[in-house]
């Protein structure tokens, strides 16, 4: 079940948000409760199956947060108050075994299920290209990946770490803690969010008009972004990449419309999560901040995916030493850093090549430094460069294969093969429909407040522009086919 989507809109959210609005009077933790089990049916609306491998997570989880709370493995002898605080101090080896145990078990889950079929088909590769074919696995089995694996698993990561490093406290009752994991409006694509940010959240909250309206006014704007807005810029992604054959100026319209669609794609579902979050009392962090609008790589990544660049920072690139152990170990770190956010994203050695990328880019500017003559260049030209090493970046996260990610680039610069077929592209791609969705979404990225800064001071207009924005995105989803999310794949 998507956000973008008639049985989300008008009949999951208005009913989910019925029952929690009765509760209105009750106790918090009967409103965790009721968004605990909103968050599994909305998980399992797909496939039920897989309720089962995230409540075991999650409940494991939790029992090792307590082991390393109470320092015990029979911490219900010792059942002190509700949160838990532990002092930073040594810990014990009863501490170190259940965080291993977490961390172990947490990411072989998340190693199995998106990288077994990668793994497999790399081996099979191997041993084909060196002429062993009797070393060639054949299975009929094939894994599945569950919807948002890669999100929660890092956002119950983040807990059990924050609880053995001290900086957050352990939730003694397991309704809390599962409201936090499976709470439906960032369960599935982010934002991945820290537990320290939101367990004062989880004790006690407030359901206020003014939280409502902003909330209704993120979901609203969000579901217009991505209606008229990214999808129409994923059709021409889509009719471009699939081309067997294009030209350099179709294939440079193609990458920048995909440029457009994952940020547009992207932000517009963490609108609406925002969104939703205000409208059940919670108010969840920033995750985009025009990330286009960056001079520099460095830049990027404070203000795109927000959310998941401060989880590898703090749970990654600090813990292997950041930039505390001299220049070079910092341009390793940086580079380890991100090759696995871009394994991170999906099992294929685009995603490596697009974490390389990235990873290299930091450590160039990081070696370069504030005061390289770089720096003192204009802002339209720095702005310009950043945008173009984003955009190479994003070719390899779209294509399917490393064939066809050089393929596609050579076509950007003209180096590509030519066929008569290729000017059916043009016919495809310049649609009206699709030009204004294009200018409207580049004055949008470029030029326009985001949705944040935007509902800071919300009044009767813009109430009325989000209602009429909302309402003709509602007519093109009724008469619209196409609405992919780009990030359930993750």
């Amino acid at each position: 079940m998507v956000f973008s989507s008639q049985i989300f809109a008008f009949y999951f959210l208005p009913l989910a948000l019925a029952i929690y609005y009765s509760l209105y009077k009750a106790p918090q933790r009967a409103r965790n409760l009721c968004l605990a089990l909103l968050g599994y049916v909305f998980y399992g609306w797909v496939n039920p199956k897989f309720i089962f491998l995230m409540f075991g997570t999650t409940f494991l989880d939790w029992l090792l947060s307590l082991v390393i709370a109470y320092s015990s493995w029979r911490f219900w002898k010792d059942w002190k108050p509700k949160l838990v605080e532990l002092p930073r101090t040594e810990r014990s080896k009863c501490q170190r075994t259940a965080l291993i145990i977490s961390i172990v078990s947490n990411l072989l889950m998340l190693g199995f299920f998106k990288y077994f079929n990668f793994f497999l088909d790399s081996y099979n590769g191997a041993v084909l290209a060196a002429g062993a074919s009797q070393l060639h696995w054949d299975t009929f089995f094939r894994v599945v990946l569950p919807l948002g694996i890669s999100f929660y698993t890092f956002q119950s990561l983040s807990y059990i770490i924050d609880v053995y490093r001290g900086d957050a406290k352990a939730m003694r009752n397991f309704i809390d803690f599962s409201c936090f994991v499976s709470m439906f409006p960032h369960l599935v694509a982010g934002p991945i969010l820290k537990f320290s940010f939101l367990a004062d959240q989880l004790e006690k909250r407030s359901l206020t008009i003014d939280k409502f309206a902003r909330g209704s006014a993120f979901f609203m704007l969000g579901m217009a972004k991505k209606i008229l807005l990214a999808n129409p810029c994923g059709k021409v992604a889509d009719t471009a990449f699939n081309a067997h054959s294009i030209h350099p100026l179709d294939a440079w319209f193609g990458a920048v419309s995909y440029s457009f669609q994952i940020f547009i794609d992207f932000s517009a579902y963490s609108d609406m999560a925002i969104g939703l979050g205000l409208m059940f009392g919670f108010v969840f962090a920033r995750n985009f901040d025009a990330p286009y609008r960056s001079l520099s790589i460095t830049e990027f990544w404070r203000r795109w995916h927000i959310s998941l660049s401060t989880w590898l920072r703090e749970y990654l690139y600090i813990p292997l030493g950041g930039n505390r152990k001299g220049k070079t170990r910092t341009y390793i770190n940086l580079m380890v850093t991100m090759l696995l956010g871009g394994l991170w994203h999906g099992a294929s050695w685009n995603f490596v090549i697009w974490g390389g990328l990235h990873g290299g880019s930091l450590a160039a500017e990081k070696a370069l430094g504030d005061q390289h003559p770089y720096f003192k260049l204009p802002h339209l030209i720095r702005g310009a460069i950043t945008f173009f090493v984003v955009q190479v970046g994003w070719i390899f996260f779209r294509a399917n294969d490393l064939g066809k990610a050089t393929s596609y680039l050579s076509s950007m610069f003209g180096l590509g093969p030519r066929s008569a077929n290729a000017s059916l592209v043009s016919g495809l791609i310049y649609k009206p429909y699709y030009l204004l969705a294009f200018a409207v979404a580049a004055i949008m990225v470029w030029f326009v407040q985001d949705t944040w800064e935007w509902t800071q001071n919300f009044t009767r207009r813009k109430a009325v522009c989000c209602f009429g924005v909302f309402l003709l995105a509602v007519v093109v989803l009724v008469t619209q086919e196409y609405n992919p999310f780009i990030y359930f794949i993750f």
